[in-house]
């Protein structure tokens, strides 16, 4: 019992003498302040219209604050924090932000609330491999992942729970799906076409272009990977394989394309993501020239940001862009006194320190 009350004594006493240095170290140490860049773009003296607010790779950084945890405090070890690895796709939907990992073979949530990262945790008939895209329903939460390796568009409800999965072995490759008011769209590179289902009852309807349009050189689709969904139900298309972006109506019917090959404005040499805002302007990524421009709703370029480079321009091979309007009070800290964010564009990199980087689209208060 002697034993036991000396030991209990010298704890007492290594925890009040850690306190008290810490306490004198607190009141010691004078920190100095980093002046923070604002980056703009356009760039001076066009007006900004978009500002680069954060990015991050990890939970951690995602914090970006100290863990000051009483087991911190005690092993001087910080808990395991959860790190994006090869993100791909994305969509923020509930405060959180959900990101398919491909090297992961999973989806990881990121909570805005409680800064914190967690993970689908997809087991058995719902066990996901390689995640490219995730489309959510904004109707009831409803979960679309397309995984490439599984051939399938696996379908989980709002608490993460396995509902189904659309495709089988070897009728279609998945890339992306969107969701519409009553349909599901599903980008195919194995049919180089869109797929399109009753969001009811899952049943196929009917794919596009099809018959002398999935051919022609201006309306058929090469390489369709990626899908978006503007104000007034008409399907986006990213062609990789056309270097360009194919817009058609809700029932296939082709509308227009936007850009071309090349390494110039209003070009395309990788194209990746896309997203259209409620203004229906058009945002492109393209992992070659590191950059995402941003369209009218009739195809004229506006301008482009993240000028590949260090520090916070840069973007790595950039695979996905999304538009946020739901979680501009979480980001607003980060813009310029005189900036109003109006809503966030998200770009999803698969290399580099920001394999999140956060940016506010918005305008310069007068």
């Amino acid at each position: 019992m002697n034993r036991f009350n000396q030991t209990v004594k010298k704890t007492i006493l290594a925890l009040v003498c850690a306190g008290t240095i810490a306490a004198l170290l607190a009141g010691c140490v004078t920190t100095n302040k980093t002046v923070k860049t604002d980056v703009f773009f356009p760039p001076p003296p066009d007006e900004p219209r978009l500002q680069f607010l954060t990015g991050f790779s990890s939970e951690r950084s995602f914090r970006q604050r100290e863990d000051k945890s009483l087991m911190t405090f005690l092993t001087g070890e910080k808990a395991a924090a959860k790190e994006l690895n090869k993100p791909y796709g994305a969509v923020a939907y509930d405060k959180k932000i959900f990101v398919c990992d491909t090297a992961m073979g999973s989806v990881l949530v990121i909570d805005l609330q409680t800064e914190r990262m967690g993970m689908l945790e997809a087991k058995g008939e719902g066990r996901l491999v390689t995640p490219l895209n995730i489309a959510i329903d904004r109707a009831d939460g409803t979960a679309y992942v397309a995984d490439s390796t599984r051939e399938q568009v696996v379908i989980f409800d709002k608490q993460g729970n396995y509902l189904a999965a659309m495709g089988k072995k070897d009728e279609m490759r998945p890339r992306d799906v969107a969701v519409g008011a009553d349909r599901i769209y599903i980008a195919d590179l194995k049919g180089h076409n869109v797929r399109v289902f009753n969001k009811t009852t899952r049943e196929f309807l009917f794919a596009f272009p099809q018959g002398p349009g999935a051919t022609n050189e201006q309306t058929g689709l090469y390489m369709p990977l990626n899908l978006a969904l503007d104000t007034k139900g008409r399907l986006y298309v990213s062609d990789t394989g056309g270097y360009r972006v194919q817009v058609y109506d809700g029932d296939g019917k082709y509308l227009r394309s936007v850009g071309e090959q090349g390494d110039g404005l209003g070009m395309f040499a990788r194209l990746k993501g896309i997203a259209v805002d409620y203004e229906n302007r058009l945002y492109a990524a393209d992992a070659m020239s590191q950059v995402v421009q941003i369209f009218d709703e009739q195809g004229k370029l506006l301008c482009f940001f993240g000028d590949p480079g260090e520090g916070p321009r840069i973007q790595i091979l950039p695979t996905k862009v999304l538009v946020d309007y739901e979680d501009v009070g979480y980001f607003q800290k980060y813009a310029a006194p005189n900036f109003e964010v109006e809503h966030l564009v998200l770009v999803i990199n698969q290399l580099g320190p920001h394999k999140v980087a956060v940016y506010g689209f918005g305008h310069k208060r007068k």
